[in-house]
């Protein structure tokens, strides 16, 4: 019987054509298999894309655990803010407005402190004057009568709300201020016109203020105490990253240029990309550094500005590097016998110049000036100096004609397209030795400032020592 069904089953139905070929016939899938298929299909494909994001979700946390650390220190602050609601005495005192509290505590919590105090003291100090104001507007118009309070409340909300966004166009206001000048609009107007319709508006104003001086407590609380991440110290950090990242960009496009050497590391020589898509990030972390107090080797009044003119110095050479990259890979490539005379002054000005920038990353690390950047420096302007003598030196190999390559091999002569190429590059490293010398100054400059700064402390503080001491006696 077993054989038997298994013949049946194993049967075929062919059906053979015209021309002697011959089709098998498979016996049409059933509706409910093929949505089973199509279901199994859709489930594996979900399970994997979940499992593709889940392995790059714990990769991330594990390359920057500072990212973890984060989210836990926000699902901490909402955590203790949300017993604002729990306690009842808290509830009570400030009513219904206990939600402002959560509010603020999501809205302004960053992943750096100079972020947090950012926001933080620009709502505040923004929903203190507007609620200051609106109370004030509103007494205005109460006195003017039923008729004239609506005008007057309108004309307020129409004055102030333009000047604040007016505000927000010049740059001295938008880098400091620009968070508490939309807080200001949005207090202002929420508290004016409630008070049209709201006959207790001063409690509604002290209600407000209160729950986002406590969510902004808070927050300062919870973001310098559990393992805070400053952002003068990442900007200092980011800075000697791109310096190095630029150092080696340099050392390795010369290198692969004059050696043919395809061992180097595509990740390095494209390092100065890093240096010119940083601009962003600095200025922001210029900006939030100014509200950080004193952290580490930084003092309050550290020159954070003084930072943003060595990314400006360090793009203007990332720049040059990558012009530099663009002509070891043209097409017009340099003849061998011009690349050969002039690789040994070309790679000393290339190792000169990195090990110059180098030696600047070592600087900003130690905040102190180098004893041996001199030095360098004069290095770097010796091996111009041969790499012009042999720029020089090209005129008895040009060839001012195209003629046939048999002719160029008799005489020893170059046509002159052949030459464009190396000069360009020679040309281009001369351009990056000049700018590292604007970059030499104004590492110096940084670290001239932030002496000085740190001897104005220190004469502060000594005076308030000298104090303690008498009154200890």
């Amino acid at each position: 019987m077993a054989s038997g069904k298994e013949l049946c089953e194993g049967v075929e139905w062919r059906i053979r054509v015209v021309d002697g070929s011959s089709e098998v016939l498979v016996p049409p899938t059933g509706l409910a298999r093929k949505v089973w298929l199509r279901t199994k299909g859709l489930i594996s494909g979900l399970g994997m894309k979940v499992r593709m994001f889940l392995k790059q979700a714990w990769d991330m946390g594990a390359n920057d655990p500072r990212k973890v650390i984060h989210c836990i220190k926000v699902g901490l602050a909402l955590t203790i803010v949300s017993l604002v609601y729990f306690m009842r005495p808290l509830y009570d005192g400030v009513g219904g407005n206990a939600m402002w509290a959560i509010m603020t505590v999501v809205v302004v919590f960053e992943p750096t402190v100079g972020a947090t105090l950012y926001k933080c003291l620009n709502r505040v100090c923004a929903t203190c004057l507007a609620g200051f104001l609106a109370v004030g507007v509103h007494w205005i118009a109460s006195q003017s009568g039923d008729r004239f309070e609506p005008f007057v409340v309108g004309a307020s909300i129409f004055i102030l709300a333009s000047i604040a966004t007016f505000s927000r166009f010049i740059p001295s206001v938008k880098s400091m201020f620009d968070y508490g000048a939309m807080i200001f609009i949005l207090t202002f107007s929420i508290v004016a016109i409630s008070g049209y319709r709201v006959d207790k508006l001063f409690d509604l104003a002290h209600q407000r203020i209160s729950t986002i001086i406590i969510g902004t407590s808070l927050c300062i609380l919870v973001i310098m105490l559990v393992c805070p991440i400053w952002s003068g110290q990442e900007l200092h950090s980011l800075t000697v990253r791109n310096m190095d990242k630029l150092s080696d960009s340099l050392d390795g496009c010369v290198r692969l240029c004059f050696t043919n050497s395809n061992g180097e590391d595509d990740q390095k020589l494209q390092g100065y990309k890093c240096v010119l898509s940083s601009k962003a990030s600095e200025e922001s972390m210029a900006n939030f550094a100014r509200w950080e107090p004193s952290h580490g080797r930084f003092n309050f009044r550290h020159p954070w500005k003084q930072y943003l003119k060595i990314g400006a110095s360090m793009r203007s050479c990332a720049y040059c590097i990558e012009a530099l990259n663009s002509c070891i890979n043209s097409e017009n490539q340099a003849a061998e016998s011009i690349k050969k005379h002039l690789s040994t002054s070309c790679l000393k000005v290339s190792s000169s110049s990195s090990s110059a920038i180098k030696e600047l990353a070592e600087s900003v690390k130690k905040m102190n000036k180098s004893p041996t950047i001199d030095l360098l420096v004069e290095e770097m302007n010796s091996a111009l100096e041969e790499l012009h003598n042999d720029l020089k030196s090209l005129s008895h190999l040009l060839n001012p004609s195209t003629t046939a390559e048999n002719q160029i091999s008799a005489t020893g002569l170059v046509p002159f397209m052949e030459i464009i190429p190396v000069v360009t590059l020679a040309s281009i490293l001369i351009e990056i030795s000049v700018r590292i010398e604007a970059l030499v100054g104004s590492v110096e400059e940084l670290v001239k400032e932030s002496e000085m700064k740190d001897k104005i402390v220190a004469k502060e503080e000594k005076p308030e020592g000298t104090m303690k001491a008498l009154q200890r006696v």
